[in-house]
């Protein structure tokens, strides 16, 4: 749906109080560019921590991100709103990530020699077979492709899916990857292809000519959680309310319009407009006059949760990547963080080391009803198993556990999304932003756009917001920016420079954040 117009002009502020429903990355934007604009704003939060999956969790001093947020993008708007609010206090990282397959660990994105060394002669002729296959077969393929397995394989041959997509890919998502549709795939690694990749294996550029190939990105000083920190002081300094732990319990729909907000037992009326990034089923389950087919179509969606095992490791970093992938289908952990490698300042002694360990999983699982005791036990072993630590080096853990971390495609999801979108459009003073609000697999960067275009709806645009991750937005030729401020990469506490200033690689997993 589209916001309200301006009844007089494209610069005079909404009428009424605008509600912000979500303290994540796209509610906070849609309440900094609102109060920025000196409209009446209160965003509420739920939790007692602003950000979302993208809060940055302190523990005795120790600093953990969940996921892994890169701050790079090339919606330069966005990119603009984040040097404002955060300015020198981003540093510039180099990006560095492996993949630990078959007990041996290759370079992320694939180097070329480092593949044909691991890989071994016989299995990169298979592998290269496999691929010539695929292209043979292009010509007579009569059916749409439907699953992540045959839009991968397609692409790179079957015997690449297998080592490099396939046990990966069904560890994040829980169920095999030819169950899953082929809309993750097209949307997460569109524009990736073996040529393309077999290219920049052996010839990269210096930029990289795909859109998920860069060499470095921004983050900042204290983790992710310190922009959206920042982002809320902001607000309130501009005359903004932020509402913490303030859950939406209820919201009535009458003649087109919201009309009632429930907040922790108060009814709310006095508001013009809502943007909300709750997630779909979540909205729906709260909204009283929903239609029962928009119900159903909402809790017809799923989603996919995570928990990160944060371990303090007695000792030096046990290796210099951002994070490595968990290929080998022995362990259930999926991918390593190390935080120091995100930034020193996540790591309050210089004698310890700080690595999480990331588990997918459903809420209510075995895995997420585990005991936090037993979690770390677990965690510990596994480290130890595919060989990083030694037996007695990790002396504490911790856990966190992360809600709604992916919106899943599961088979028919996006004929139900279609259904709840219809509704949402004939709701007058109502707009959904945001990774969950859209149910789509967004980064930051667009996240924040669509609260962008939110509030630019509020003063007389007409944006379609479920749009507005569509490749044309998101100018994929480009070249990677140098930071405005002179942080170095790798800059350490001390002002030195860390270990990471030599390195040069490229990720090829999303881009703008998680």
């Amino acid at each position: 749906m589209h916001g309200t117009p301006s009844p007089s002009s494209p610069t005079s502020p909404p009428e009424g109080r605008t509600l912000v429903i979500g303290g994540g990355p796209a509610g906070l934007t849609a309440g900094y560019l609102l109060a920025k604009r000196d409209a009446d704003v209160t965003v509420f939060e739920a939790a007692d921590q602003v950000g979302g999956i993208a809060m940055t969790v302190v523990r005795d001093g120790y600093r953990f991100d969940l996921g892994g947020h890169r701050f790079f993008t090339k919606v330069r708007e966005v990119e603009e709103l984040w040097y404002e609010i955060m300015g020198d206090e981003f540093l510039r990282r180099p990006r560095m990530s492996r993949i630990f397959w078959n007990k041996k660990f290759l370079d992320y994105p694939l180097n070329g020699m480092d593949v044909i060394k691991k890989l071994g002669p016989v299995e990169l002729f298979r592998s290269g077979m496999s691929y010539l296959w695929a292209v043979a077969k292009k010509p007579f393929r009569r059916k749409p492709e439907t699953s992540l397995e045959e839009w991968v394989s397609n692409r790179f041959g079957k015997r690449l899916y297998e080592h490099f997509f396939k046990t990966y890919t069904e560890k994040v998502w829980g169920r095999p990857a030819s169950e899953m549709t082929a809309d993750w795939a097209a949307q997460r690694i569109k524009g990736l292809s073996f040529m393309t990749a077999a290219k920049d294996a052996f010839f990269p550029s210096k930029n990289g000519d795909i859109k998920t190939l860069i060499t470095e990105f921004d983050y900042p000083r204290y983790g992710p959680g310190q922009m959206w920190e920042k982002m809320t002081d902001a607000i309130t300094a501009r005359g903004g309310v932020i509402e913490m732990e303030a859950p939406i319990e209820r919201m009535k729909l009458e003649g087109g319009r919201i009309t009632e907000v429930m907040v922790n037992g108060e009814t709310i009326t006095d508001f013009g407009n809502v943007i909300s990034s709750l997630p779909l089923r979540n909205l729906l389950r709260m909204t009283e006059g929903a239609p029962a087919e928009v119900v159903a179509a909402a809790e017809a969606l799923r989603y996919r949760d995570f928990l990160t095992v944060s371990l303090i490791i007695d000792g030096e970093d046990l290796f210099p990547d951002n994070w490595i992938y968990i290929h080998e289908p022995g362990v259930i952990v999926g991918r390593i963080q190390n935080f120091r490698s995100w930034s020193p300042w996540m790591v309050p002694d210089e004698t310890k080391a700080c690595v999480g360990m990331e588990y997918f999983c459903f809420e209510g699982d075995d895995l997420w009803t585990s005991k936090d005791e037993d979690l770390v036990k677990l965690a510990t072993k596994e480290l130890e198993e595919i060989g990083l630590s030694k037996p007695g080096q990790v002396v504490k853990g911790y856990v966190v556990r992360v809600p709604k971390a992916y919106p899943d495609y599961v088979d028919g999801y996006a004929e139900n999304v279609q259904i709840i979108k219809n509704w949402i459009a004939g709701i007058e003073n109502f707009q959904q932003v945001g990774r969950n609000g859209l149910h789509r697999y967004n980064n930051s960067d667009h996240s924040m756009l669509t609260s962008m275009r939110a509030v630019d709806n509020l003063y007389g645009d007409d944006h379609d917001l479920w749009e507005v991750n569509a490749e044309d937005e998101y100018l994929e030729e480009g070249e990677t920016k140098q930071s405005p401020y002179p942080y170095r990469a790798g800059a350490t506490p001390s002002g030195e420079v860390g270990q990471h200033d030599e390195v040069a690689v490229k990720t090829s997993d999303g881009v703008g954040g998680r």
